[in-house]
Order: C-alpha cells, then structure tokens, then sequence
C-alpha cells in the first residue's frame, strides 16, 4: 500500500512540474494565441526599465514595434542578469529557471557574433545548440565622457594616470583600468556599484570621468544637461573588441519566427526607425555592418 502512495505521488508530482511549464512557442503558435512573451533586462537604463509603472527602454519600443508588425499582444518578462549569457539564454527562452519554469518567445541584448553561436564545449558539442541568433539591431562599444573643465583633452587613456575616472564594480571597463599598462590606472579608477552613480559622482565633481557602454553613456551625458561633459574620441589599447553587435534569440526549433522578426528588424533600419528610437533616449546609434554591406 505504501508503494501504491509513493507511486502516485510521484505521478502526481511529475504532472504538476510539465503543467507547470510554459514552453517557446513557434510562430504559428504566437499568432494563433494572439500573445508574444519578450525577455528584457530589468533596471537596465536606457534598454529596459519601468518608471512609476510604465516600461521604458529603447528595447521596449523595439518590441512594442515587433508586436505591432506582427499584430499580437505583448508581454514583457523581466529577467536579471546571471553570471552569463548561457545562464540567461537557458534561464529565459529554452529550459526556465527551476524557481520559475515559464520561457519567453523572444529575447533581446543578445550577442550577436558567429563565433559566439558556434562556441564548443570541451567534448565538442555547441553550447548555443538550443537557440538561435539573429537580427542584429546595434552596434555596441565602450565610451568615455569627461568633465572637460578638469581635463583638456583624451587622446589616449595615459590621461587617467592623473585624473579620477569611474566604472561600474564588476564590469570589463573596471578589469581593464585595474590592470592595463601595468595598473598604472589602478589608483586612479573609482568603482561604483552602478554606472548612474558614477555618473552622479561625476556631476558632483568627485571624479573627472567616466568610462561604461557607449549607448549608456551617451544617454547619462545629456541628462547632465551641460556642455562641459563631453564624449571622448579615444580607443582602448588592449582592450580586445573594440566594437560588437547586439541582436535577438529565439529557441532554436522556432527559426521561422526568427525570419518574421528578422524582416521587421531590417526594416526598422533601413527605414531610419530604429536609429529615432535610440535618439528618443540619447543613445548613440551605430548601424551593423551586416545591413552596411547589403546596402552597398
């Protein structure tokens, strides 16, 4: 009799878990039911945000568009960052997370290199075996804004061996000055728990500069709301990749939801669309070279 009970609780167990379980949806699925779900990084300033309620973001308006074109509703899932991009993809479009077993359609803020997608394992399996990337909306790359009243010019980054510049705890702006040229900057770099507050800190004239993503940057750079701060022109020596893009992810099995998307995506900019959502946040807009070259 004990047996029977265990047996039936764990029958019972199981269904709970798969009822429980909101799988990725191809695109069929998605018009059929009227409804796209889309993955967006929460207090993620100027992407993805909500202020007194209302989603914010550059991302937003972009999946706002896409569910436009596509005539559904939309949903936002808010996700937080994990330690990597595996972590999120897996978290948020193919598997779930084990405290939350729902999975969105789409996500966006997803890398979008071939290498990347390609990557192996050390048995020689693809790690991305079960998403695919496309779309790729903007290129990204890493910015400077400076007070220029303390700091004439940056040419090169030999300037903060002698002027205070700070980045956000935990980002490759932070390893890079912390150890490039030998840590000369090291003394010199000021962490903050986020770039906004670097940013304030700065307008406060506790620090001279500030180093973070372009787009981000750029946007922080006109609420200061005066010409004294300015963007830097200078490169990164040894930084690595100086510049790369940012698309979309789908789970694998749904590429024809991809295409769809791909298509309203291009559009976007090749209409200039895209480029006046990232100027209605101040963001710096930069075309990838894929929609580059096929314009030539």
């Amino acid at each position: 009799m004990k047996n029977k009970f265990y047996y039936l609780f764990l029958w019972l167990s199981c269904c709970s878990l798969f009822c429980s379980t909101t799988f990725a949806r191809s695109y069929d699925d998605i018009i059929e039911s009227n409804e796209i779900t889309v993955a967006v990084y929460s207090d993620f300033i100027p992407f993805s945000y909500q202020e007194n309620g209302e989603a914010k973001g550059i991302d937003i308006e972009v999946a706002k568009h896409i569910a436009k074109q596509l005539g559904v509703t939309l949903h936002f899932r808010w996700v937080t960052a994990d330690e990597n991009v595996e972590d999120d993809l897996r978290n948020n479009l193919w598997k779930g997370h084990f405290l939350k077993r729902s999975v969105a359609d789409l996500m966006l803020r997803v890398p979008y290199d071939k290498a990347y997608s390609e990557l192996r394992d050390d048995i020689g399996e693809r790690v991305h075996e079960q998403v695919h990337m496309f779309a790729p909306y903007h290129t990204e790359s890493w910015k400077i804004v400076f007070n220029a009243k303390k700091i004439d010019d940056v040419s090169t980054m030999a300037v903060f061996q002698y002027h205070d510049i700070g980045v956000e705890v935990d980002s490759i702006p932070q390893f890079y000055l912390l150890s490039v040229f030998n840590g000369r900057m090291r003394n010199k770099t000021k962490q903050f728990p986020s770039l906004a507050l670097a940013i304030s800190a700065m307008s406060e004239q506790k620090i001279d500069a500030v180093m973070g993503l372009r787009s981000q940057v750029s946007h922080y750079q006109h609420q200061l709301d005066s010409p004294t701060y300015q963007l830097a022109t200078n490169a990164f020596p040894m930084l690595g990749k100086q510049q790369w893009d940012i698309g979309m992810a789908v789970k694998s099995d749904y590429r024809q939801l991809g295409y769809a998307i791909a298509d309203i995506v291009e559009a976007m900019i090749s209409q200039g669309q895209m480029k006046k959502i990232f100027d209605q946040y101040h963001a710096v807009y930069q075309t990838p070279n894929l929609y580059s070259v096929s314009d030539k």
